[in-house]
């Protein structure tokens, strides 16, 4: 370092002027050449350093890409009581596999030792829960067993968030929601579990949202949480539910708690709530284009194939989820142009034929064929979605056709629906009963995050047959072509 000390010289005259020194020039000009080589040699570091490292060093972690989510990163916390799981383990029972996947099974008190080790190898463990007699409970005429479920989430956490092995995802429901658990953990992998995330979706009749929020999650038909909000969510949980002793359910409860974090629900179609008596048809083969999660409420629904039982009939459809998971339910439409048929392919479901032409948006208004969760009229009849009438007389409906069986041989899966038979009257060239069975071809469906996020419905073509005496017809479903319109063609 130069320590300068500038020399002044005296004169005579009263005003003094100042002497720079030779040693101070030469300092200056020595600094000023040791600052412009640093320049160089930090510019010349600069650009030699590769972009993919100043990206790294600029970027947080919630920047990196992540993997898809799999079955083993979400943690089920399943809503029970001594009474209602002997009756509907066997529904649980249909989609869980202890191989892969982690949770409890909440009852209120424990079950003997011959319930709890029947297949219980089969079964997610059951866990009795604590003690909630410390909170208030105001609602009339309620259950305040809502409490006890609505702390399965606090429990939950508290058992898995020490894990060594990676939680992504907690999922609540109840003991006779029916997940679909490749088609749970896709629809996740859209979300970013390292942010706040609380998903599910809202019931299918207007007066139960009204009543309990069309912004939250009805915990029957599924609540997901990302890890990182539970685990915020579960430190304070308590204190928020005292807050709210005159709500109802234990979904109102989380639903508010989340709430207070300002956290909204991030809305998936997938999850059903179903909240309908009856046939539920009509809201199977209108699903949406995104993957069937959950189905609820079975045991108040007709069986959904005919001459079954309610299990046997969600059995049966599970045959299908097996072979092509996201591809079940998924809508495709064609025509039929020498008839003006409108065919309509609910995939491992049905596939439906209307002897006439209707135009797509007409095709995908939800048949009403179920009844209202209520029969008291009013608000209690309205639903979320739109419907057209459901004829009371068979032999106006469309021809429907139901799910036989699945099989896949080398990546083509064939689907083969037979005809459910009305003793109905028809012209023997123009109708389509005239048809006993349908085969439908596809490949499976594995959409990535961008397919995922939007969706589009697959194509389907009327393929040519052998001399079968018209009683077969073949289907074929593919991706759309990029300008392709689904529409009756000239």
């Amino acid at each position: 370092m130069c320590l300068v000390r500038p020399v002044w010289k005296a004169y005579s005259s009263p005003s003094y002027s100042p002497i720079i020194s030779t040693r101070m020039i030469n300092c200056i000009l020595l600094s000023v050449l040791v600052s412009f080589a640093y320049l160089l040699v930090f510019l010349s570091v600069s650009m030699l350093q590769p972009k993919d490292t100043l990206n790294a060093y600029f970027s947080s972690s919630q920047d990196q890409p992540q993997s898809l989510t799999e079955i083993e990163h979400i943690v089920f916390g399943i809503g029970s009581s001594l009474n209602s799981w002997p009756a509907r383990r066997d529904y649980v029972k249909l989609w869980w596999d202890t191989q892969r996947m982690r949770g409890c099974v909440f009852v209120d008190q424990p079950l003997s030792s011959l319930e709890n080790n029947t297949d219980s190898h089969l079964l997610p463990p059951i866990c009795v829960s604590e003690d909630t007699s410390r909170f208030r409970y105001t609602w009339e005429g309620g259950d305040r067993n809502a409490i006890r479920i609505a702390r399965c989430v606090l429990e939950t956490v508290r058992m898995f968030n020490n894990s060594a092995d990676e939680v992504r995802w907690y999922v609540f429901g109840d003991d006779d929601t029916i997940f679909i658990p490749e088609n749970l953990a896709r629809t996740l992998s859209k979300y970013d579990h390292r942010s706040w995330y609380y998903v599910g979706a809202a019931s299918e009749i207007y007066h139960q949202n009204w009543l309990f929020g069309d912004d939250m999650a009805f915990g029957g038909g599924g609540v997901a949480l990302s890890s990182s909000l539970a685990n915020v969510l579960a430190k304070n949980f308590d204190s928020c539910i005292e807050r709210y002793p005159h709500l109802f359910g234990g979904d109102s409860r989380i639903h508010v708690c989340v709430l207070e974090l300002g956290v909204g629900l991030s809305h998936e179609p997938g999850f059903h709530q179903f909240d309908v008596n009856g046939n539920a048809l009509g809201i199977l083969t209108s699903h949406s284009t995104r993957p069937l999660v959950s189905l609820h409420h079975m045991s108040h629904l007709d069986p959904l194939f005919p001459n079954s039982t309610t299990f046997s009939s969600v059995q049966h459809l599970f045959s299908a989820v097996e072979l092509d998971p996201l591809r079940i339910l998924q809508l495709s439409v064609c025509y039929y142009r020498p008839y003006s048929w409108t065919i309509s392919v609910s995939w491992g479901y049905t596939v439906q034929i209307e002897s006439k032409h209707m135009f797509l948006r007409d095709v995908l208004r939800t048949q009403e064929t179920f009844r209202p969760w209520q029969n008291f009229g009013g608000l209690a009849s309205v639903y979320t979605f739109n419907t057209r009438e459901f004829n009371p007389d068979p032999c106006k409906r469309p021809v429907t056709f139901f799910m036989e069986y699945v099989s896949s041989t080398y990546g083509t899966i064939t689907s083969v629906y037979k005809q459910a038979y009305e003793n109905c009257t028809y012209e023997p060239i123009s109708s389509p009963r005239n048809i006993e069975e349908i085969r439908v071809f596809s490949r499976r469906l594995d959409p990535d995050i961008r397919q995922l996020k939007a969706p589009r419905r697959h194509c389907c073509d009327i393929l040519p047959t052998t001399w079968t005496g018209g009683k077969v017809m073949k289907i074929g479903i593919r991706e759309c072509k990029e300008d392709e319109f689904i529409y009756m063609q000239p």
